[in-house]
């Protein structure tokens, strides 16, 4: 018998419901049991403490003795039990933790100059500055990594820069988004948007 057949037992056997072969069964289990001989001894002394309760004249302070002997509840490990029936969620957390960890040190160990977009002929680049020309015309978004881009021309698409700067003069005109990223949150969201579009392939949800 194990442990855990034997506590309904003895629930069982101190309301007289446990016929002689389970009362057997559990009194072999008890001697060769010392953890469950002490509770079995405890459930005992409890209940022997509630019989004395429903008698007249229960002296007031006779709850807090009870309560002072009861056996120590055990502990839950409530955390193993949610793990335990949200797998699923549990591994999703888990991806998801890997993930920012993985773009926190990118973002972490990101110095060089990094130039990308779809039509890069007539863009500049001089030393970690990054120049659109007046009267040039790029094609696509632009995404500069760890440097400056100075915008006099027209870009048809979007503008992110990521830790560095934008100058726009006056003559600029950007037809999409102009996304400035220089902080590591603002770095997670944009690679799990990247990583959304490979994903998905479409551009993530503006929130």
């Amino acid at each position: 018998m194990q442990c855990k057949e034997a506590l309904p037992l003895m629930h069982d056997y101190l309301d007289g419901q446990l016929n002689a072969t389970r009362q057997l069964e559990l009194r072999y289990h008890l001697r060769d049991c010392p953890a469950c001989s002490s509770r079995f001894r405890a459930l005992e002394k409890t209940e022997a403490l509630v019989k004395v309760l429903e008698r007249p004249q229960t002296p007031d302070d006779l709850t807090a003795k009870i309560m002072a002997n009861l056996p120590p509840a055990p502990v839950r490990r409530s955390w193993v039990s949610w793990v335990r029936r949200h797998p699923a969620a549990t591994a999703a957390a888990a991806f998801l933790i890997v993930m920012i960890s993985s773009f926190l040190s990118m973002w972490n160990q990101g110095t060089q100059l990094i130039v990308k977009g779809d039509d890069l002929d007539g863009v500049f680049i001089e030393g970690r500055n990054v120049i659109v020309p007046e009267n040039s015309t790029m094609k696509g978004s632009l995404v500069v990594e760890n440097g400056t881009v100075q915008v006099d021309g027209d870009v048809k698409g979007n503008l992110t820069v990521i830790d560095g700067k934008a100058v726009l003069a006056s003559t600029a005109h950007i037809s999409g988004q102009v996304t400035e990223v220089d902080r590591a949150l603002d770095w997670i969201w944009y690679k799990f948007g990247e990583w959304y579009t490979l994903l998905v392939g479409q551009p993530q949800p503006q929130s």
